[in-house]
């Protein structure tokens, strides 16, 4: 059991409290088998809304898996109470946003996509759906008449 830690980094002009928004949205990551090393090809996503049971009766997982490699169930759960904004302080550092509760299936890469939100620095104007799979993101606020930005997304695991 190991819990690990999802770190973005950004670059924020006049903007503030980036989050992920909802229990649909979708964290995309490639994940590992902590038995065999296989690494999935394809991005899956995991959200906070999805359950699935564990065997034997142990409760429930996020995402529950069979490893096509080695046959290890394996599983994954977010633990909602540490999804965390990222905020006007916290630009161009490290800031963890999310840890995960890992059984035998490890993250090794994230893809921000969809589902962001984020309001203006001074004031407060809500931008909703923000896409950060280019990495970088902009818009006007017309209350300030300033542009806002987040650019230079990028990303790291931490165990916790």
């Amino acid at each position: 059991l190991q819990r690990i830690g999802l770190q973005l980094r950004a670059t924020l002009e006049n903007i503030t409290r980036l989050r992920a928004e909802g229990e649909d949205f979708r964290w995309y990551l490639k994940l590992k088998c902590g038995n065999c090393g296989e690494v999935s090809e394809k991005w899956q996503y995991l959200r906070l809304m999805d359950s699935a049971p564990l065997k034997g009766g142990r409760g429930s997982a996020t995402m529950v898996q069979k490893c096509k490699l080695c046959s290890r169930e394996n599983s994954i759960e977010i633990f909602s109470q540490t999804i965390k904004p990222y905020n006007a302080e916290d630009s161009e550092k490290f800031k963890t946003i999310v840890e995960f509760e890992c059984r035998g299936l490890e993250p090794v890469d994230f893809q921000p996509q969809a589902g962001f939100a984020a309001e203006g620095a001074e004031s407060g104007t809500p931008f909703n759906d923000i896409n950060l799979l280019e990495k970088d993101w902009n818009d006007y606020d017309e209350k300030t008449k300033e542009s806002v930005g987040i650019y230079e997304v990028t990303h790291k695991f931490v165990k916790c």
